[in-house]
This record gives C-alpha cells, structure tokens and sequence, in this order.
C-alpha cells in the first residue's frame, strides 16, 4: 500500500456539481448524510464495483479491500481528484452477514442476532490517483442487541427497515430500538466513522469542517 503525505490546496465545491473537496464513491444516503451533517463539500459517484462475498478474507481486510476497490473504481474516471470510498461489513463470529434478500432471511439474521453481540467494520480508502496517495484504514464497533420475541422481529421487518441494510437492521432509525448498547463509534454503525474519516480528510488537506 503507497501511503503519502502530500498536501494539496482545497477546492470549494457543492454537491450540485460546481467545485468540492472530494468525490464519495458511494451511492448510499447514510454516508452521504452523515458528510453532509458536518459541513463538509462533496460530490457523490457511486462505484459500479460489484461485491462479491471474500469468504477466505479475514472481516477487516474485505472491508478494506472493497472500500479501496470502490474508491479506485471512480478514481480511473477521475485521476485528479480525491475520491473517498468505504465498506461495512456485519460479523457474527468470523461470518459476514449481508442484506437479507426476502423478509424469511430478514428473520434468520435477526433472530440469530438477538441476545448476543457482533462487530460492524468498516473500510475507508482516500485516494489521489494523480498524486499517489492511498490511505486505507478500519475501524470495529462491538455491538449488544437486546433480547429480541418473535413477535418484535416480525414487526420490525414489517417496517421494511431491514431490507436493504447489512445485518438486517439500521440503527439510525427504527432499528435502534433493538440495540441495547454499543461500545466503539455510533456512526460507524450507521456507515461511516466520522471521526476517523475527518482525520484522513484533515491529514491530507483536503478538507476541514472547522476552518
């Protein structure tokens, strides 16, 4: 991995498509919403990277692995900017838990969850193609789901909350609810670790929701 230092000046930029500091090569609205809520300038373009399940990978290198394999995806079609990409990945035991595809899966996972704690991991990767820069990193949240009836779990899948979210639940919304306690980052959880993702950001100049 090519790790620089290099500081580059910033550019202001919208979301609209007019200058910004980095590209997010992520299509998801959590991410998106969690950059927005700190000030920062961005554009998104999602990665047409398709995942496919590294099962012979330990947990956090497949979530670094696919965080810098999204971010170099957009990066070839924008070598000259900064581009910031992440993976985050549900683990019960040393197994990956996906997106559940029908409400049947949604219960499996959930009533497997119930009671017990995992680990959410996320990947981020900045890169700078033009410039060399590649700077990966992970960070591990424990969490403790509560004790969960048959009868909650189909009720939470009637939401249609977990349908679309790996390990079938999401916090930052109805899900939390189900969470009895977490040690490590909160926005981690929800899919991106703000504080890590700043320092990597504030690292390299390219951008700084204090200045």
């Amino acid at each position: 991995m090519l790790v620089s230092f290099i500081r580059t000046a910033k550019t202001k930029m919208t979301e609209k498509g007019e200058k910004a500091d980095f590209i997010l090569a992520s299509a998801s609205p959590r991410r998106r919403e969690l950059l927005a809520q700190i000030g920062l300038s961005f554009i998104v373009v999602p990665s047409r990277l398709q995942e496919i399940n590294q099962s012979g990978m330990k947990p956090h290198l497949h979530a670094t692995y696919f965080a810098e394999a999204k971010a170099r995806d957009v990066a070839d079609r924008y070598p000259n900017r900064w581009v910031l990409g992440a993976d985050t990945i549900v683990i019960l035991g040393q197994e990956i838990l996906g997106k559940p595809v029908d409400p049947p899966e949604a219960f499996s996972i959930l009533s497997r969850l119930a009671g017990r704690s995992h680990s959410v991991i996320t990947g981020i990767c900045l890169m700078h193609p033009a410039i060399e820069v590649v700077e990966s990193e992970w960070v591990e949240t424990k969490v403790f789901m509560r004790s969960l009836s048959a009868g909650d779990i189909e009720g939470y899948i009637r939401t249609g909350e977990p349908m679309d979210k790996a390990g079938a639940y999401g916090i930052q919304g109805i899900g939390g609810c189900l969470v009895q306690r977490i040690e490590g980052s909160y926005s981690n959880v929800v899919g991106l670790p703000l504080c890590e993702t700043l320092e990597l950001l504030r690292l390299h100049g390219v951008a700084d929701p204090f200045k």
